[in-house]
């Protein structure tokens, strides 16, 4: 019974997430966009959080060359450590850890604030002004991810790339211009359109559940809840989504 319980949440969570998404893809293209409060999120989600995405993405960069170059010391083939770092991060790293840091640090204040709203009643003043708070609230935030999170993932990528570069460079004294045609070199056309596809899918599953969890708190000590539950299904959906995302463009 307690199995049946679970699967008949899940479905109706689909089912309410389902409705929700509907929602905001008809109020998209139904209204005009207010461009000040679309380029207002834009800077939050993607402009503030350069700097967190900057530092991480530099030292998994750093990290992955170092770790590829104790692999391939074993065979002298550490010149080979730029088209290994540019693929890891291009291919998944890039997009997936810049995706979890957006949701951990935009999709979490996205929560709290869409949910302190809700239980101030600020939302339902909305409704009574004949407002909707799908299109006012939730709909500038889904663009803004959208347009964001391909600019992140690019940058994410160029900084990873570089740290992998000075310990080319450092340790393994690979000159520049060597070390950025072997990346160029490795790198295909699928891979790099692969990323920007996924960091699309992922602030698109960062914009419906972090602003759906945002909806659904009735009181002060929901919203605590709501937002650990946004960031964590955020995080597993993003897993999950790049799973069946690297399989269609590689193996299928």
């Amino acid at each position: 019974m307690a199995l049946f319980r679970q699967v008949a949440l899940l479905l109706q969570y689909l089912g309410s997430m389902s409705i929700f998404v509907k929602d905001i893809m008809w109020w998209m293209l139904a209204r005009k966009r207010d461009i000040k409060n679309l380029i207002r999120d834009i800077v939050f989600i993607g402009i503030d959080s350069l700097a967190l995405v900057s530092l991480i993405s530099f030292f998994v960069g750093i990290i992955i060359a170092f770790q590829t170059a104790y692999q391939l010391k074993q065979f002298s083939s550490e010149i080979y450590i730029a088209s290994l770092v540019a693929l890891s991060i291009v291919r998944e790293l890039g997009p997936v850890l810049g995706s979890l840091i957006v949701a951990a640090r935009s999709g979490a204040s996205i929560t709290a604030g869409i949910g302190s709203m809700k239980i101030s009643e600020q939302v339902d003043a909305l409704e009574a002004f004949a407002v909707s708070p799908v299109n006012y609230l939730v709909v500038p935030k889904f663009l803004a991810l959208l347009i964001s999170m391909p600019l992140l993932v690019i940058y994410a990528d160029a900084v990873g790339i570089f740290g992998g570069y000075l310990v080319g460079a450092t340790k393994y004294a690979i000159p520049f211009g060597l070390h950025f045609k072997l990346t160029f070199d490795a790198l295909k056309y699928k891979d790099i359109v692969s990323g920007l596809i996924k960091s699309v899918c992922f602030g698109s599953i960062i914009a419906f559940v972090c602003c759906y969890e945002g909806m659904q708190p009735r009181s002060t000590t929901d919203v605590s809840k709501a937002v650990t539950r946004a960031v964590v299904r955020s995080f597993i959906f993003i897993i999950m989504s790049d799973c069946f995302l690297t399989a269609i463009f590689y193996f299928l």
